[in-house]
């Protein structure tokens, strides 16, 4: 694999100053400062993803997963890169985990690669590839770090995707055994249960504009996936309830905050249709058991209707232990004066919207940078659906890392992201959002998707020729952070 640079460009000029960041919120970068906000019993800790990660892709049964396939197709990813190695996670658990504990996490969560458990995806089950996960638990409670653990992060078994993937009814049957397999095998020791990461990652990149895998372009199959995407979870969530009751369950949506450009009411319609689109899409179906109208209106207009069930709904409406929150940034946007019809590979049904830039500088993946979207969405949560508990399941951010003459890694932006956006979840919680922890985007750097190596927003330095581990500056500005909180 290519090796990518480590000396770039910093996004702030001067190494010792943070990015200056426009917004609203109140950012206390003295950790000990920002901890004495922090409410008694929040949790501090850091993600991953499996195929992001692990490596080791033929190693001990595991199965072809979209991923693997989607990335050997010439011009789908930055220099034809793959996960084959990724940070080789899999060989360096013990070392992997003790970086963590050095770093004083208090939750990991991870994601299980459903073609390790099930390779063809519905048939036999791979002992080796439940081993594995349950030495990672095993290893991380005896450090004494709370494992979360999602069930699909994107890694859907090649087999399933030949017949469909999740266009096909029979994909959601085929998750919950996969559920509930993993779920018997990690028994007693694993407590926090999510299902699906980003159902519209999955979805709209997936089967819309193509960018993920599988790489389709379709807006009735994108839709239908959506749908089956959140039956999964019903399904699924149903079931292990059943068997054990006693855990918590929940979902991990990405949301973003919609912005009309002005308050004129043609703007400010363009927002809801994109909020539909973006959240309500996942949210109303999850905590209100119904779609949005303007979901319904697009799903008959491109013919996905007929994925929808009677009594679909009611299962995907399962009780919520927790709602997982992943955000990043979040969309702007006005009016189109001369809209024309077209799909919108993304957000199919908003011919009368475009997107206008927000304030803020911008991160490596050119998305701005908004704190305060962080904290409106946590306080929409709990003020329009009396939402469950709210756990921060990703926020991070790519920017170049800079080996400063010490050998050390610089990375000032991502230490000032940081701090704004626990900053932010604190705001939120003081206007009476029930948020129970934030989780770093990510712990390492590593294979970012259709990127490949090129962007990085681990808090961990990868050397991608050596695979060695570095904490960066903003790992140690984290790990002075729960320190803190313990004192």
């Amino acid at each position: 694999m290519t090796a990518e640079p480590t000396t770039a460009t910093p996004a702030s000029a001067d190494l010792t100053q943070p990015l200056a960041i426009s917004t609203d919120v109140r950012v206390d970068l003295d950790p000990t400062v920002l901890a004495a906000r922090l409410p008694a019993g929040f949790r501090l800790g850091a993600a991953t993803s499996s195929y992001q990660i692990e490596g080791a892709e033929e190693a001990d049964g595991r199965g072809l997963s979209i991923w693997d396939t989607f990335s050997r197709a010439p011009g789908r990813v930055h220099l034809g890169q793959t996960g084959a190695v990724a940070i080789d996670h899999y060989h360096r658990l013990e070392e992997d985990v003790a970086l963590m504990a050095d770093l004083g996490l208090e939750s990991y969560r991870f994601s299980v690669a459903w073609p390790r458990i099930i390779p063809d995806g519905d048939g036999a089950v791979e002992p080796r590839g439940l081993a594995f996960y349950t030495r990672l638990v095993d290893l991380l409670i005896q450090a004494g770090i709370e494992p979360v653990v999602t069930l699909y992060h994107w890694d859907l078994p090649q087999a399933l995707q030949d017949r469909g993937g999740w266009a096909n009814r029979e994909t959601v049957h085929a998750f919950a055994r996969y559920a509930r397999v993993v779920q018997e095998a990690l028994g007693e020791k694993v407590k926090v249960w999510t299902t699906i990461n980003e159902p519209w990652c999955a979805a709209y990149l997936g089967y819309g504009n193509g960018v993920h895998a599988p790489g389709i372009t379709d807006p009735r199959t994108a839709m239908r996936a959506a749908h089956h995407l959140l039956l999964a979870h019903g399904v699924a969530t149903q079931q292990m309830r059943e068997a054990a009751p006693e855990f918590s369950y929940g979902i991990v949506p990405n949301l973003y905050p919609v912005y009309p450009a002005t308050q004129d009411p043609a703007d400010v319609a363009a927002a809801d249709t994109i909020d539909a689109l973006q959240n309500r899409q996942w949210l109303d179906p999850l905590l209100l058991g119904r779609y949005p109208e303007e979901i319904t209106r697009t799903q008959r207009r491109f013919g996905a209707d007929s994925a929808i069930l009677p009594g679909d709904l009611e299962q995907i409406a399962q009780p919520l232990d927790l709602l997982g929150v992943n955000y990043y940034s979040q969309h702007h946007v006005a009016a189109e004066p001369n809209p024309v019809p077209r799909y919108n590979t993304e957000h199919p049904g908003s011919e009368h919207v475009r997107w206008v830039r927000g304030n803020g500088p911008l991160t490596d993946m050119e998305w701005t940078i908004e704190p305060h979207g962080l904290r409106d969405i946590l306080i929409r949560l709990s003020r329009d659906y009396s939402a469950p508990p709210l756990f921060v399941t990703e926020n991070g951010a790519a920017f170049p890392d800079v080996v400063a003459d010490d050998g050390s890694i610089q990375d000032a932006d991502r230490r000032q992201f940081l701090a704004a956006h626990i900053s932010a979840v604190v705001e939120a919680i003081e206007a009476g959002a029930n948020v129970t922890g934030y989780t770093a985007w990510s712990l390492f750097d590593n294979y970012e998707w259709a990127f490949g190596y090129a962007k990085r927003f681990g808090i961990v330095h990868i050397d991608y020729e050596t695979l060695q581990r570095t904490p960066k500056a903003s790992a140690h500005w984290y790990r002075d952070l729960i320190a803190a909180r313990r004192r």
